[in-house]
């Protein structure tokens, strides 16, 4: 559009539509910062009351598409949004979870990937705050994947740059559904995770366990 008028110093009607635009932009990014801010707010009030209560928080974080969603439904019984894409779980879903020697809430996160953006680090700023609260991680990885120990290594990383390696950490290999009986020993012991399926109930009772050892 700018093209049209020719001349030098013409001044085109595109030009003025692409500066209204970036204002468009610009007053976007503002009015969602301040929702960021807002939920922050509410989030650092809702972790207080936690604190309060003495309940224990675990969350659950990993390589995006690794199941942490599919295994908080299977603990918790409930229906959290389940899709294998990138970043389907943006904002945090918070669960209570019954256990023998106590309840405990149990958080899922958004899926981690391999050199994260910073801009990307600051747009999940408010949900990644959630983790600096866990008493306890569950690490979750897709143990059919090809890249399964470079995985483990990004979310570590990650971890090690939020300064949360200080918080104990279950690994959790999940997926054991797609392998047979000798990978899944190979890997269990290669890695020192606990194996899972997330789709099959029946194997978490060994997951279980080791939560209720990490927090009580």
């Amino acid at each position: 559009m700018s093209r049209l008028t020719g001349g030098i110093g013409g001044r085109g009607p595109g030009e003025t539509k692409l500066e209204i635009n970036r204002r468009r932009v610009r007053d976007r990014i503002t009015l969602l910062n301040k929702e960021l801010a807002e939920i922050r707010c509410q989030r650092k009030e809702r972790r207080k009351r936690r604190r309060k209560r003495g309940v224990p928080v675990i969350s659950i974080v990993g390589y995006t598409n690794a199941g942490k969603s599919t295994l908080l439904n299977a603990l918790t019984r409930s229906h959290v949004k389940v899709e294998s894409r990138l970043f389907v779980t943006l904002d945090t879903a918070s669960r209570y979870l019954r256990l023998k020697k106590g309840d405990a809430i149990i958080t899922d996160t958004v899926g981690f990937i391999r050199d994260l953006p910073e801009d990307l680090f600051k747009a999940f700023a408010a949900t990644l705050e959630e983790l600096n609260e866990a008493d306890l991680l569950l690490h979750v990885a897709d143990m059919s994947n090809s890249r399964l120990e470079n995985q483990i290594e990004s979310v570590k990383k990650i971890l090690d740059s939020l300064d949360l390696t200080e918080i104990p950490t279950i690994l959790v290999l999940n997926k054991i559904d797609r392998l047979n009986k000798s990978q899944i020993d190979h890997f269990a012991a290669r890695l020192g995770g606990i194996p899972i399926s997330a789709i099959h109930p029946s194997t978490l009772p060994k997951l279980r366990k080791a939560i209720e050892g990490s927090l009580f």
